[in-house]
């Protein structure tokens, strides 16, 4: 019997990691005998470096750069297991986590200036030949000009003076005129992939700022104000570049850095985080002959099928091995989740650690140990039916 374990975080209890280890207790209590593979994943946001480092057999590198409001912070940058991949977290350099306890969000002075210097640190490790930028989480709006300037990228105002966007904000952006790229630092021998699960454009009614802003503290005055200097730094790039990416789906990622980035890479490419993290770490040959997968995270409920990691691992899963058993391990699973709502997912069943016999606190509290005990059941169940199923079908 082969079992691929591939859960996500359970936010606020365990790490993809520990939730990996939880169920892998439980599987061996229940099938000793069992080919366990564990993968921790995630979807491509936060926590997306340090599970990829531990997923493939990485490293963490520490690096200090400038914080969401210029202080410096202490982030790391991942290499991957190949050695050649490095993984860039946004939210370790611009999060929202990164702002000081208590302290007010303020949309118009938080930069993505670190995030530019941990993709410096990163491209230029030895023998890394490949990024992965994982945005989500961000305390910022600037278009990723901190990033650009981080780089090299020089901005002056319609009458030559230069402009320091890590200081001034989105200040700088209502009077870029004009954008210099020949000192910028463009990595073009690097493949570059951006982790972005949203589809917004960079500007108007679905973009950055409008869509974003208010997570991030954004009032609605300072919204337009944000929109307003995201369109003149868009038109100052484009005209830089001769390319538009301005309407490009996910352009308004991470208060539109994603659009930031393809002006800077024109090798860069986004892409939806699961399928990444699914690529970095091999799931499909892991997955490819394996009997049943465990994959799991907090709470499953209808939002799971708007592109969350538990989705992204089911079906890719279905895609590669159609007869898989694929079963979720959830802190919550939310009345919605039927069994239409589950087939239509490609996913065989489901077990909550919130129960009659376990209530919310409890399992809370002893989050490892229950996850541990629904997938020694959950196994065992599982197991029984595969036999029954293909001793009847030897039969028959």
């Amino acid at each position: 019997m082969r079992i691929v374990i591939a859960p996500d975080s359970f936010k606020g209890t365990l790490t993809a990691a520990q939730a990996c280890d939880a169920i892998a207790e439980g599987c061996r209590r229940a099938l000793p005998d069992a080919e366990l593979h564990l993968l921790p994943i995630a979807d491509g946001g936060e926590g997306t470096a340090r599970t990829l480092a531990t997923a493939t057999g990485g490293t963490l590198h520490p690096v200090t750069v400038s914080g969401p409001l210029g202080k410096p912070v202490e982030a790391s940058f991942a290499v991957l297991g190949d050695g050649c991949t490095a993984t860039v977290e946004m939210a370790e350099a611009a999060g929202l986590l990164r702002l000081p306890p208590g302290a007010p969000r303020e949309p118009l002075r938080a930069t993505t200036y670190g995030v530019g210097e941990l993709i410096r640190a990163a491209a230029t490790h030895p023998g890394v030949t490949k990024l992965i930028i994982a945005l989500g989480g961000s305390a910022t709006t600037d278009g990723g000009v901190g990033v650009l300037a981080a780089l090299g990228v020089e901005l002056y105002d319609p009458a030559g003076a230069a402009l320091f966007p890590e200081e001034d904000g989105v200040q700088d952006l209502y009077q870029t005129g004009q954008v210099l790229l020949n000192r910028a630092e463009r990595f073009p021998a690097t493949a570059i992939e951006i982790a972005c699960d949203v589809t917004n454009p960079l500007l108007g009614r679905n973009g950055a700022a409008r869509i974003f802003g208010p997570q991030k503290g954004a009032t609605l005055e300072q919204i337009k104000i944000l929109d307003d200097a995201l369109q003149k730094f868009a038109d100052a790039m484009t005209a830089a570049t001769g390319r538009d990416v301005r309407d490009v789906p996910g352009a308004g990622a991470a208060g539109g850095t994603a659009a930031g980035m393809l002006w800077l890479f024109p090798q860069a490419t986004l892409r939806p985080g699961i399928e990444i993290v699914l690529d970095a770490v091999g799931f499909d040959d892991v997955v490819r002959g394996a009997d049943i997968l465990f994959t799991g995270e907090g709470r499953f409920d209808s939002q799971t099928a708007g592109g969350k990691a538990v989705f992204g691992v089911a079906s890719r899963a279905k895609q590669i091995n159609p007869a898989i058993h694929v079963h979720v391990l959830a802190g919550m699973v939310t009345p919605e989740v039927t069994p239409v709502f589950l087939r239509r997912l490609g996913i065989d069943g489901a077990t909550p650690m919130v129960s009659e016999t376990t209530t919310q606190e409890e399992a809370l509290r002893k989050a490892y140990a229950t996850l541990a005990g629904i997938a020694e059941r959950a196994s065992r169940k599982i197991y029984d039916e595969i036999m029954v199923r293909q001793t009847r079908d030897a039969v028959g």
